[in-house]
């Protein structure tokens, strides 16, 4: 077993499963569906290439809220016109975001040349990926690295990937965060349902069906308490 691990942080992120055109609403974490078009289009498939698409739901997919964010409305006025160019009306779409939040993701597949594949393709994307939304592109430290256990085994012992000033607001050794997870993946009963498992991006018909996905809680050493930061202050007057 070989997982994948990918960093998603940024200024604005958005991982919407149930949108309206006038409405784009957002998850408060990155959905399965969402990773899985992200690498599809790595791979350069095309949105109708629905049997190589939906092989992709084979992965088993977990991820852990690093630094949840902050939940951001933004609108735009649109401008509606008929066919002979007159005006129409105006609306507003409101558009929601998750702004200074970092999730860690993690992929796996006993096919390993499966997740080679994936991985070179997430390195070299044929068509450009992003975080939700075309204007919002990933950081430099997107791909953190491969592992050699499960998806659910690599978040419970990586390090805590919070940005530093987040850490530093947190005044104690050790925090608690959350993992989602396909339910297969670990023994605990409780679920819930999320519509999450891609069966077409076509334009003529996006479907999409159900998936049991479930949470746990783990506990991680805040990197940021573990450096000396004691300051005597009388030690600057001397003797």
């Amino acid at each position: 077993m070989k997982t994948i691990l990918l960093k998603f942080a940024g200024p604005l992120q958005s991982w919407g499963t149930s949108s309206h055109f006038e409405t784009r609403h957002t998850d408060f974490y990155p959905s399965k569906s969402s990773v899985i078009g992200l690498i599809a289009s790595s791979l350069g498939y095309r949105r109708d290439d629905d049997e190589k698409i939906t092989r992709l739901n084979e992965l088993d997919f977990a991820v852990r809220v690093d630094q949840q964010g902050n939940l951001l409305r933004d609108f735009h006025i649109a401008q509606k016109y008929t066919e002979k160019g007159k005006f129409e009306r105006n609306y507003v779409t409101n558009r929601y975001y998750l702004e200074d939040a970092v999730f860690v993701v993690a992929l796996s597949h006993n096919n390993e040349q499966f997740l080679e594949m994936i991985l070179q393709a997430l390195r070299n994307p044929y068509f450009q990926p992003f975080m939700g939304r075309r204007a919002l592109p990933f950081t430099a430290d997107f791909i953190l690295g491969e592992t050699e256990i499960g998806a659910v085994e690599s978040l419970r012992t990586l390090e805590w990937q919070a940005s530093p000033w987040f850490m530093k607001r947190k005044l104690m050794d050790v925090v608690t965060l959350e993992i989602y997870s396909d339910r297969h993946l670990t023994d605990r009963g409780i679920y819930q349902l999320r519509q999450d498992v891609v069966k077409s991006f076509s334009q003529k018909g996006r479907r999409f069906g159900y998936r049991y996905e479930t949470r746990e809680l783990v506990q991680v050493r805040n990197s940021f308490q573990d450096k000396n930061t004691a300051h005597d202050v009388f030690k600057s007057i001397g003797d």
